[in-house]
């Protein structure tokens, strides 16, 4: 490149683009669950895999419309993602691969069968889930609990369950209402003035 070129800026290459996939959004973590639900049933899988799959699928479905409580590009967030997009078809997929027979008799590492090895992957994935499941919802009832503090500083007591404090008298001092008692079996009571019951 010449003088003249790098001058005007002729002749320069364009700088390459990068593209970056898109993150995933609740729609595709749920077909990617489906998806993964439909491998188990078109698989024949044992009943063993079966109710763990279904126990990662439940508790991930649970957690999706959650995943904004935790915050964007919290680990807990991408372990939700990664688990209905890649770990939970991964190890199904793996697992399908292979011959059942082979795979359900045949130890491949430390003395277990490929079938044994899916059965922990599936329970880690399940704790795992559970975990963020908790962190989700823990986080919603941590803010309950700080409102009910703060209603509670902010006027006084705790609820007594009993009677409303919103009445007062003609004094200025406030009485608890109290709910009308039930009318008797002869028919409807007359309406008394409140000072006279």
């Amino acid at each position: 490149m010449g003088f003249w070129s790098k001058l005007t800026g002729r002749g320069k290459e364009p700088a390459p683009v990068v593209v970056v996939p898109r993150a995933p959004t609740s729609e595709d973590l749920l077909a990617a669950l489906d998806r993964v639900e439909q491998m188990v049933l078109a698989g024949a899988v044992p009943a063993v895999v079966g109710s763990r799959v279904d126990r990662v699928s439940r508790t991930v479905r649970d957690t999706i419309p959650r995943l904004a409580n935790l915050g964007a590009g919290s680990p807990q967030a991408y372990s939700v993602m990664a688990t209905a997009t890649d770990y939970l078809p991964e190890a199904i997929g793996g697992y399908l691969r292979l011959p059942r027979q082979w795979a359900d008799s045949r130890p491949v590492d430390r003395g277990k069968t490929s079938l044994m090895l899916l059965i922990d992957q599936l329970d880690l994935l399940g704790a795992t889930m559970d975990k963020v499941y908790d962190a989700v919802n823990r986080a919603d009832a941590a803010a309950l609990i700080a409102h009910g503090r703060f209603l509670e500083e902010k006027f006084g007591h705790s609820s007594t369950g009993g009677s409303l404090g919103l009445a007062s008298d003609l004094s200025g001092t406030s009485r608890a209402i109290q709910p009308n008692p039930p009318d008797p079996p002869d028919g409807p009571a007359r309406l008394q003035p409140p000072e006279a019951r």
